[in-house]
């Protein structure tokens, strides 16, 4: 096995590992919030005590999101530099241009804003003015970070695809065939 393999092989696992992370870390996330959740609308009996449990979502989030940026970056790199001339990353982009929208969101985009949405509900039962207006704010800014997250992820692959052709074609790196044949060529 030569580098240009063992490098192909070890990232291949990174997207196997950080797609079987990302599975399990939604209901980690959940099961936290929800946690932080009970534990505060029972300890503090003030509907601005939404924000710890809003603070554990929002992390939650943007740990799935960067599993998720983290593993279609790699994939794409794979497409250029190690599938020149197709191979799985080529099918599974085509299948994404073809059919959008036809697969699962990798994001969980609308479970985080369903779960915003109640966690605002102890806000908007109990808080005053001031309250509600703070704590809508944040609320909503997780909401549109979620949205916008959710716009640049589909267009991820597309801008990649084009940023790693670009940096191949810029730094001459031959194709996965000549760089192996140079190596056991010395």
């Amino acid at each position: 096995m030569n580098h240009n393999d063992e490098e192909y092989a070890a990232l291949r696992g990174t997207i196997r590992e950080r797609g079987t992370v990302r599975m399990i870390l939604l209901p980690v996330a959940f099961g936290l919030w929800a946690a932080a959740a009970v534990a505060t609308t029972a300890a503090i009996q003030l509907p601005i005590a939404a924000l710890l449990p809003l603070l554990v979502l929002a992390a939650g989030f943007e740990a799935i999101y960067a599993l998720h940026t983290n593993v279609e970056r790699i994939g794409r790199y794979l497409q250029v530099f190690h599938e020149p001339r197709g191979g799985w990353e080529h099918v599974a982009m085509t299948f994404g241009e073809r059919f959008p929208g036809r697969g699962p969101d990798a994001l969980f985009s609308n479970m985080f804003l369903m779960a915003a949405a109640l966690n605002y509900l102890p806000v908007a039962l109990g808080g005053t003015t001031p309250e509600l207006v703070a704590g809508g704010v944040l609320h909503l800014i997780l909401v549109v970070h979620i949205g916008t997250a959710r716009s640049r992820a589909s267009q991820q692959r597309k801008l990649d695809l084009e940023r790693f052709q670009a940096i191949k074609a810029d730094t001459g790196v031959p194709p996965p065939e000549v760089r192996a044949r140079r190596m056991t060529d010395t």
